[in-house]
């Protein structure tokens, strides 16, 4: 990388950030796929599909809001395992489960646990990363939940196919114990960690901030988080959006399915189209901020305006079902382009909080924002979606209802950045 001298080994790190997250996002993406055989097995009706998801939603808010705490406390080499070894050991237990009230708990278990993976991946990055990288870095390893979301409908299908369903869930799930081992072997904070040259740790610490967070005993407790705006700005921009990416992950497949009679294996094309365009938006989306810095913008007015342009780009989903009338590729692709915005957006809104707090605070305060997107996932799931689409689906005019959601789809990124304007339009470094 420009400007990064004495080695690369914080981008291995990163690496082992991608791989998390792509397993994390593999395990949660499963069940989407499965949803017509599951539903036959079980005669599940979209209400009950419904609630399934909403117990992982709540079950994730709740976790993201201890998560993050205790990946302070504990640090983020055994507050990562713990987490991946949980949600991991969650996943493949959804093989054993044979009935609907089994897969409420354990999709609620899979919630619980896979919360911790953004607090300790957003806090591995302000430690490993100077703030010029951290958006760059974020969205390396945030554009592994597309990643996932590729690998499912390319591979989910064909596994059931062949072996059932159960097994999608076990080889899906085991894959997070090979990361464990990596993560065991290979991680440390950069003052520990033996195969970091001395340039690199002092080019990772060349913004002056404290150099060792695991080593910092001071104790935090959420009031002195939620004081500040600048959670708040965090919080309700993860409130307002977190919801839509939901919505693509859960429901695209019902989209093509309930569209153009697509199932199984036929869906895997246009859902990985969806998820390697947001990938490409999730690594540009680092780099747009980037290459404003490096032209002299300060690192504030890069972010709001990186997010000011991924806002408007995200709009012209609401033309989805519109297009996708001539022809399902046209609704593939605006639904990707929206998709793509909103890895980019999400690249930026986790770096907001590392640009913005302590290293010791990063992982409270993006457990909090997240706890607080969960909610409006939830909130969205079961005051929106469940009606909507129980009760359209009845009269057979389920094509309304996706383009109310695409409405909602359309117009959250652009709310959410005027709330955050309103709470903080001035950069402000919170020192606790």
């Amino acid at each position: 990388m420009k400007n990064s001298p004495g080695g690369q080994y914080r981008w291995f790190i990163c690496a082992l950030l991608f791989f998390a997250t792509t397993t994390n996002y593999l395990d949660r993406a499963v069940i989407s796929l499965l949803k017509s055989d599951l539903s036959k097995e079980f005669k599940w009706n979209d209400g009950d599909y419904t609630n399934i998801e909403i117990a992982f939603k709540i079950a994730y808010s709740i976790g993201l809001l201890g998560a993050g705490r205790l990946i302070d406390k504990i640090g983020t080499k055994k507050g990562y395992f713990l987490s991946t070894f949980l949600w991991s050991l969650s996943a493949v237990c959804h093989a054993l489960v044979n009935t609907t009230m089994g897969f409420g708990v354990v999709r609620a278990a899979l919630g619980l646990s896979e919360s911790g993976n953004f607090p300790a991946a957003i806090k591995t990055v302000a430690e490993w990363f100077p703030k010029k990288e951290r958006a760059v870095a974020t969205g390396i390893f945030n554009s592994g939940a597309n990643i996932g979301a590729i690998l499912a409908p390319l591979t989910v299908p064909f596994i059931a196919a062949a072996w059932g369903w159960k097994w999608a869930f076990v080889i899906t799930g085991s894959t997070g114990f090979i990361w464990l081992v990596l993560w065991v072997l290979f991680y440390d904070v950069p003052s520990a960690q033996k195969r970091l040259s001395v340039s690199e740790l002092s080019y990772i610490n060349s913004d002056g901030e404290d150099l060792d967070p695991e080593k910092d005993t001071e104790k935090l407790n959420w009031l002195q988080l939620l004081v500040h705006r600048q959670t708040w700005a965090f919080a309700a921009g993860k409130f307002l959006t977190d919801p839509i990416w939901w919505f693509y992950l859960f429901w695209l497949p019902d989209f093509l399915e309930s569209s153009y009679g697509l199932k199984g294996m036929a869906i895997a094309l246009p859902v990985a189209a969806v998820y390697t365009m947001s990938t490409i938006g999730s690594v540009f989306g680092g780099y747009f901020p980037k290459y404003l810095i490096e032209k002299g913008w300060s690192v504030f007015k890069a972010r709001k305006l990186s997010m000011l342009v991924y806002a408007f780009a995200v709009i012209p989903v609401v033309f989805a079902q519109l297009l996708g009338g001539v022809n399902m590729w046209y609704a593939v692709m605006v639904i990707g382009v929206a998709a793509a915005a909103h890895q980019a957006w999400s690249a930026n809104i986790f770096t907001t909080v590392s640009d913005m707090f302590p290293k010791k605070a990063v992982a409270s305060v993006t457990g909090i924002g997240g706890m607080f997107g969960s909610v409006g996932s939830v909130l969205l799931s079961l005051f929106v979606q469940k009606n909507l689409f129980v009760y359209y689906r009845a009269i057979g005019h389920i094509e309304v209802a996706y383009y109310i959601m695409f409405a909602v789809c359309a117009s959250s990124y652009l709310a959410a950045w005027l709330v955050m304007h309103f709470l903080v339009p001035k950069f402000k470094t919170i020192k606790i």
